[in-house]
């Protein structure tokens, strides 16, 4: 696997992110075209109906079927880095630091993870910034 950084830490997996996403725009789109045409015309307005709330329901579920999932591994995340910060310090991380900020911290080593959180919180530093200040990074490949 490729090491990450800054620069490399995102994920994009092509099939769903570009190729899934069309084909929804694409039927939402064509469902609408269909539903406009057909109140127009007076005939097939339930089958267009029909195609139109199946396009919203498609784009729906893609939507929830990666912010799910997404949303208890942010969960995941916070316990772990909670454990980290309490096995490195006998103390846990700063009620004050976000989710946001807590997911950009994992990517710091537990040479630099302490401080870093410390200054996360005083600072009030945004996920970008956080993640900008890692200095050696620690891959995370199990995030989706």
């Amino acid at each position: 696997m490729e090491e990450q950084s800054y620069a490399k830490h995102t994920k994009l997996v092509p099939a769903f992110h570009i190729v899934l996403s069309l084909i929804i725009l694409f039927c939402i789109a064509g469902s609408i075209f269909n539903l406009v045409h057909a109140l127009e015309d007076q005939a097939g307005r339930r089958v267009a109906v029909l195609l139109t709330a199946l396009s919203v329901a498609m784009l729906l579920l893609f939507y929830f079927c990666r912010t799910f999932p997404l949303k208890a591994q942010d969960r995941a995340i916070r316990a772990e880095e909670n454990l980290r910060y309490f096995a490195l310090t006998g103390k846990l991380l700063d009620s004050k630091l976000s989710i946001k900020q807590i997911i950009g911290l994992r990517f710091a080593s537990d040479g630099e993870f302490v401080a870093l959180a410390q200054r996360a919180s005083a600072e009030s530093l945004s996920p970008d910034a956080i993640k900008r200040a890692v200095k050696n990074w620690k891959t995370d490949s199990d995030r989706l």
